[in-house]
This record gives C-alpha cells, sequence and structure tokens, in this order.
C-alpha cells in the first residue's frame, strides 16, 4: 500500500538520475530519516542495516559481520569457507555505498534503498554476487561489448500471510486465483489492488515495471523490466523482491519465489540478454531475416557449452531442480530455437535485432550469479568459437540427442567442480566459495524424510 502523501511531498528518487546531494538536501529537509544499506547475500537476499539517515552522511559506509557471504539459507554461519569463519572470528567487512542506486522505498515511510559492495582492505571481495557480475561485465568490455538486460520475475501468492503459512507447514495453502489466469485481464479484487500497489512502489523507486502479468499457475505473477544495464537489472530485482514480501505483508497475502512451490508448478527468473558496441550499435543486429551475425551465433553456441557446467550458480537449491520437468516451459535439455519456448536459450526480438533469452533459471536464483553465468558462457562463446549445433525446430522435450539439464544438484555439483569453464570465469577462490555453498546445500537436503515418502510409504512399506 503506497502512502499518497509521502509520494505527493517527495520527488521520486530513481537510481542514477539523482546525485548524493538531492539525499543531502531531503535529510536536511526532514523527508528521509532512515537509510537502509544493503548488500546482496549468496542467496540475492538484501542483508543490512537501518541507518540513521544524518549519522549515515556523516560515514557514508557500514560495516558487516562476513559471514553474511559464509552463511546458509538459515543465516546460520558455516565453517568451511576461506572468507571467514570461527577460526578468525568472524570479522567485519565494509560496505561500501554505491552512489548511483539510492532509491525511495513508497511503502517505508522516510526511507530510501542504497546497495553497497563489500570491501575488505580496500578490495573488493571476489565472492560477493555484484562482483562476480561485475567482472564479467569487465571481460565482456575488454572484447569491445557491452550488454544490456532484462530480467522477467516470475513469483506465486498464496491468500493468509507469511506467519499462517508458516504455522500450516506450507501445506495446503490457497492461491490468490482459483485457476490458471495467463494473460487474463479480470482479475480478482485482491490480485488487482496487490498489482497496483507494486507497480506504484516500483515506479516511486524508479524501476517502472514493463508490464505486470497474471501466468499460468493459480496466483502466479510475472513481472518484466525493459532492456538496461546489466547491474542495474539485477539490483532492481532484489528492490522488487523486497517490496513483493512487504507489500504482500500488508495485504495479508504470502509470497514465494521458490522454483517449484507445489509438484507441477514451476517459477522461472527469465534473463534477456543482447550485446550491444555502443548505445546504438547492436552487436546481434541481422542484416538479412533468418541470418543469425556471426557474433550472436558464438554466443548461442558459448551458452550451451558453458551453462551446463555453471548450473549450481543459476539452480542453487535441490528445490531449483524440480522445476525442470517435460512440457512444464521450463528446459530439460540444452537446446536452442528462434521462438521456441521448449528451448534453454531462446532467440526472439525483432528479426533485425534479435536478443537471447536465458530459460534455464529459476525464481530461487540469485539474479547476480545467474546473470554472471549467462555472460561467462557468452564470453565464452566469443573467446573459443565452439561449434553451434542445429537449432531445435520441434519439440526440445523430445530432442533426446542433445545435453540434458542435470536432475538433481548433486550432479550440477560434479559438473561444476571437474569444468575448467567456470574456474577460468570466476577464479579459483570463488569456485571454493560457491562449491562449498552448494555442498552444503545439498547436505542440508541429504538424508530428510520428505511428505511424498510418508505418503507413499507410512502404511505400505
Amino acid at each position: 500500500m503506497t502512502h499518497e502523501s509521502e509520494r505527493n511531498d517527495l520527488p521520486v528518487l530513481t537510481a542514477g538520475s539523482q546525485q548524493p546531494g538531492n539525499l543531502v538536501r531531503l535529510v536536511e529537509e526532514g523527508k528521509i530519516t532512515t537509510v537502509m544499506l544493503a548488500l546482496p547475500d549468496m542467496q540475492g537476499r538484501l542483508k543490512g542495516k537501518l541507518h540513521d539517515a544524518r549519522t549515515f552522511l556523516d560515514r557514508f559506509e557500514s560495516e558487516m559481520c562476513a559471514y553474511v557471504l559464509a552463511t546458509d539459507w538459515d543465516m546460520n554461519p558455516q565453517p568451511g569457507y576461506r572468507l571467514t569463519g570461527w577460526d578468525d572470528g568472524f570479522q567485519d567487512l565494509h560496505v561500501v555505498p554505491d552512489p548511483g542506486t539510492i532509491r525511495r522505498l513508497s511503502y517505508l515511510p522516510g526511507t530510501v534503498l542504497v546497495h553497497g559492495d563489500a570491501v575488505h582492505h580496500g578490495r573488493p571481495i571476489d565472492v560477493a554476487p555484484r562482483q562476480m557480475l561485475r567482472r564479467q561485465i569487465a571481460e565482456l568490455a575488454s572484447l569491445g561489448y557491452r550488454a544490456k538486460v532484462g530480467i522477467e520475475s516470475e513469483f506465486l501468492l498464496y491468500k493468509g500471510t507469511a506467519a499462517q503459512a508458516r504455522r500450516r507447514g506450507y501445506r495446503g495453502l490457497t492461491p490468490v486465483s482459483p485457476y490458471n489466469l495467463d494473460y487474463a485481464l479480470d482479475h480478482p479484487p485482491a490480485l488487482s489492488a496487490f498489482c497496483h500497489d507494486l507497480r506504484e512502489a516500483l515506479h516511486a523507486a524508479g524501476c517502472p515495471p514493463e508490464a505486470i502479468k497474471t501466468e499460468g499457475a493459480p496466483g502466479q505473477i510475472e513481472v518484466t523490466w525493459p532492456y538496461g544495464d546489466p547491474m542495474t537489472a539485477c539490483d532492481i530485482y532484489t528492490v522488487h523482491q523486497h517490496a513483493v514480501r512487504h507489500l504482500a505483508a500488508q495485504h495479508k497475502i504470502a509470497p514465494t519465489f521458490m522454483a517449484a512451490p507445489q509438484t507441477g508448478i514451476g517459477s522461472g527468473l527469465h534473463l534477456h540478454v543482447s550485446l550491444w558496441r555502443d548505445e546504438d550499435d547492436s552487436a546481434f543486429w541481422a542484416p538479412q531475416p533468418g541470418v543469425l551475425p556471426e557474433l550472436l551465433q558464438h554466443s548461442i553456441a558459448g551458452l550451451l557449452t558453458a551453462l551446463p557446467h555453471m548450473v549450481p550458480l543459476y539452480a542453487p537449491t535441490g528445490n531449483s531442480y524440480k522445476r525442470y520437468r517435460p512440457h512444464s516451459f521450463a528446459p530439460t535439455r540444452f537446446t536452442w530455437g528462434h521462438g521456441n519456448r521448449t528451448c534453454a536459450i531462446r532467440i526472439t526480438g525483432e528479426q533485425s535485432n534479435p536478443h537471447l533469452e536465458n530459460r534455464l533459471p529459476g525464481a530461487d536464483a540469485n539474479p547476480y550469479l545467474a546473470l554472471a553465468a549467462t555472460l561467462a558462457a557468452i564470453i565464452h562463446g566469443i573467446r573459443n568459437q565452439p561449434k553451434l549445433p542445429d537449432p531445435c525446430t520441434g519439440d526440445g522435450y523430445e530432442d533426446v540427442e542433445t545435453c540434458e539439464v542435470p536432475r538433481t544438484l548433486d550432479e550440477a555439483l560434479t559438473d561444476f567442480v571437474d569444468s575448467s569453464i567456470p574456474s577460468t570465469a570466476f577464479g579459483p577462490d570463488a569456485m571454493d566459495h560457491y562449491v562449498h555453498a552448494g555442498e552444503l546445500e545439498a547436505g542440508a537436503l541429504a538424508g530428510q524424510v520428505t511428505d511424498i515418502e510418508l505418503l507413499r510409504g507410512f502404511d505400505r512399506a
């Protein structure tokens, strides 16, 4: 629910357009009282502190325990990370704000959000998700290219608060819409009200969506944004997740960004990517319809060759792999095709200016890591020029000649460890860090008795 009086009183603070000096003025006028300095963690969640705005302006940085980049999904400190651990007492790291990311959160009166970067002894921390992406952006620039990125976010909404869902063990939840409302324009009032407030909040934060629509599963929503800078696209996605959770609580509904929140239902995080030489010179421009430029061919081949070895970066949980099912619109094989939604990599957009859609990441992916893997795979293709297989022109789920998407996190970790491609792209320290994170996640799931095991075996075994 937006705060109309505040919206009328304050200018819209949009990332990149406002300067820190503008923030200073608003703080001095008492219109901004709180600065939320946020560091995206390994899972892509915003972590940080609520700073008194005047104190923040005096210091313009913060400290945070380094365990925020060395933990599990439950924020439990974990041993085995080189970054920090019990052996060094979990030391602090510095969080340096990125001045171009100041955004006002209309649903938190008097509050701005600022993204920050993790720094230790004056150097960026290589395993931090924003730095992982920044490294690939720089590598791409060294080849003479810059990326433009658009993100599609899918998530589900259920009736009742998150606390009520938790008390029910997340079982028997009722979606906010009773059936498939894909592309529908007649939404239930509660859903319409939420979508209205989400749109307003994103506009106020300088993150205006391109579109909001209902998706194929009951209670499923898709939000898309226009093309833009890669880092900004990921920052916007984290603002969006933050807004969804706060607004859902106000509307007494429960959101989830799980990849497969129910059997037979999947939510994706699709990444649309194109390469440019400068603002008006598309490197994917096709002079003849149906003829893919060489750079685009190398990029596709790189994605198909490298992404199979970087799966834990865009499918980080055991649940991620339950989304990859035949005829689910989530890919099960590393295929590519023109406008083909059964493929992992889809060529879409204008015929003369096509772009790539990576359909592999699920809603539970960290956007910075998923995009870093995508750009690293494109870079691999440009530099190594692997052979491009024929496009898939039919049902990609039936293309048995192509490589399958891993069925489990354990299987994905094996390829991640054995391949030199991710290590070359991200360096050994980052590799060790995210291999360990994957092993911790896989270990947390191992040996757990599930509801389906009880259902199938309790009185039958």
